[in-house]
């Protein structure tokens, strides 16, 4: 008999726990929230987790993987419609699990497993306290400095190149000016001829 994974065993071979756990994710798909054992709850937690992560990729390879494991169609089209799309934002976590207490019959402790669909809200950032403040600020000032440096350094590496390509086309509109006159020269001189003609 294959061994099954580490954490508690859920009844007889691996094939019975698997084909439990694939049965309690198509009731949590269904009803969003049933109520089980706490071992139960914990080793169906990562597999509707993974099933949900393929429900929001939404292609047909994930479906085919969905189906593989549930066998349920109407389950699985649920599972891609309605709760993909509600936990689309949310990175993890889509399960909660919370303690009821213990069964009467053998006090088995129970749970309740439910989906997280509220929608996702961003954390607020926290104020830092106002001891910490002056210290974190005396760390940023040499930074600061640095910064500034930094930015002085490529100021004056940028004026240098600046000058350098002035420098380099200052020359270059020297010889065209004297171009220009040569060439004015040129054609004044054949009009003084005529005229002296």
């Amino acid at each position: 008999m294959p061994k099954p994974t580490k954490g508690p065993r859920l009844g007889g071979g691996p094939a019975h726990e698997r084909l439990l756990l694939a049965n309690l994710a198509a009731s949590l798909f269904t009803h969003k929230s049933i109520q089980t054992t706490e071992a139960k709850a914990k080793r169906l937690r990562p597999i509707a987790e993974r099933l949900i992560t393929f429900a929001k990729r939404g292609d047909l390879h994930a479906r085919r993987r969905v189906l593989a494991v549930i066998k349920d169609k109407s389950v699985v089209h649920e599972l891609f419609t309605q709760i993909a799309p509600l936990v689309a934002d949310r990175e993890g976590g889509y399960t909660r699990i919370v303690k009821t207490g213990f069964r009467k019959g053998d006090n088995a402790p129970l749970a309740v497993i439910e989906l997280v669909l509220e929608p996702v809200t961003p954390k607020a950032k926290k104020a830092k306290p106002a001891a910490a403040a002056p210290a974190e600020a005396s760390a940023e000032e040499p930074a600061a400095e640095e910064e500034a440096e930094v930015v002085e350094t490529e100021a004056a590496e940028e004026t240098e190149v600046a000058d350098e390509a002035e420098a380099a086309e200052a020359p270059a509109e020297e010889t065209e000016a004297a171009a220009e006159e040569t060439e004015a020269a040129a054609d004044e001189a054949p009009a003084a001829e005529e005229k002296a003609e």
